[in-house]
């Protein structure tokens, strides 16, 4: 069953548009109360039966999860995610294969651009949703590498000159510092063939790779990606109210996180209106999620270094953009942050330990916050 016929869904589209009132009701309860936010440690406790963690440094905010592996942002990380990553770099290198380069080097600019680092969480969450939907698992390493070369496909183009001209990304100079803005264009584009390619050749039924394709595209379409880009340049050295932010957020970076939950879900067989509400669960779950991804990166823009972040920080400011953080102020943003985390949680509550793992992302993005931007 398509995602796009489910009435559900069609009337999840709505309920995201509400996230801009809920940032714009935190600003207005802080300021009302003049006092301390809700307490951090609550976002742990997440129907997943995880320990409280440290508030000032969140340090045990991934315990309790079983199995584990040391993650890149200094913590624990459960094993599936580790293995999971893996599984999904192998793909990625099968695709971009160097032995497909030729004289112009265009295959080894393609992998710089994606294999070098990265936390997956795209991939991940791709896998955690098409797991709990009951899809095959080497459908979604395939998946979860197409939304991988998607997402390159936007750091590389986002990174230009023309764009946000940074010359940092994953702790390396960026692609067109590497190998010149003309190959770097072209890197985009040929990730962008890549990821519809690896799409449409999956072993999987005509009507499940095309649903795929739409969401792909829809993400990265003038009403996602690269209309969110849009916004974001003509934001640039304006005052500007906070919805207008979090529209951008939504659709620059939130849509791609959308649809690496609603891809996931798809690999799955589904052809009955039960699998209606646990599609419209995941939507509000990724909803909210992309979201907060974007104000901590908003936050850690002010308040990270640059081994932290990768990239170069003080960005935003030196660029006169607006952005959750400047408009909210740093406090306010990290409880919008932790609100919209709690929310995506409570949304995914119900499917109970089915969920274990789109909350255990919840928390790994709640420690990474703790860790770099903790409580004033």
């Amino acid at each position: 069953m398509s995602w796009h016929h489910m009435p559900c869904c069609e009337a999840a589209a709505p309920a995201t548009r509400g996230i801009a009132a809920l940032g714009a009701r935190t600003v207005r309860v802080r300021r009302h109360r003049g006092g301390s936010p809700v307490r951090d440690k609550d976002m742990n406790n997440m129907q997943t039966g995880s320990t409280p963690q440290d508030d000032r440094t969140g340090d045990s905010v991934l315990g309790g999860l079983g199995a584990q592996a040391h993650g890149a942002s200094g913590g624990l990380l459960p094993v599936w995610m580790h293995d999971g990553a893996n599984r999904v770099e192998h793909v990625l290198a099968r695709v971009l294969c160097a032995e497909h380069d030729g004289e112009t080097g265009l295959m080894a600019a393609m992998r710089y651009a994606t294999l070098q680092g990265g936390k997956r969480t795209r991939a991940l969450l791709c896998l955690a949703a098409g797991t709990l939907a009951g899809a095959p698992a080497h459908m979604l390493e395939d998946v979860g590498a197409a939304i991988e070369m998607m997402h390159a496909c936007t750091l590389v183009h986002d990174d230009l000159p023309a764009m946000d001209d940074d010359v940092l990304r994953r702790g390396l100079p960026t692609v067109h510092v590497k190998f010149g803005e003309a190959t770097a264009i072209l890197v985009g584009d040929a990730l962008q063939a890549h990821a519809f390619l690896t799409l449409a050749s999956l072993d999987a039924p005509g009507d499940s790779r095309i649903a795929l394709v739409r969401e792909l595209a829809q993400a990265v379409s003038a009403e996602g990606a690269a209309g969110g880009q849009a916004k974001d340049l003509s934001l640039v050295g304006k005052h500007v109210e906070l919805d207008r932010i979090v529209a951008m957020h939504q659709m620059k970076s939130g849509a791609l996180v959308r649809a690496s939950v609603r891809m996931g879900a798809l690999c799955a067989v589904a052809d009955n209106a039960a699998h209606a509400a646990l599609y419209c669960a995941l939507d509000h779950y990724s909803a909210c999620f992309g979201l907060a991804l974007q104000v901590i990166d908003d936050i850690l823009d002010v308040t990270a270094d640059t081994a932290t972040l990768g990239k170069t920080p003080g960005k935003d400011a030196a660029a006169q953009k607006p952005t959750c953080a400047s408009i909210m102020g740093l406090q306010a943003a990290r409880q919008f942050a932790l609100d919209l985390l709690r929310d995506a949680a409570e949304s995914i509550a119900p499917l109970g330990p089915r969920a274990e793992r789109l909350a255990q992302l919840l928390k790994r993005a709640n420690a990474y916050l703790f860790k770099h931007a903790p409580c004033a």
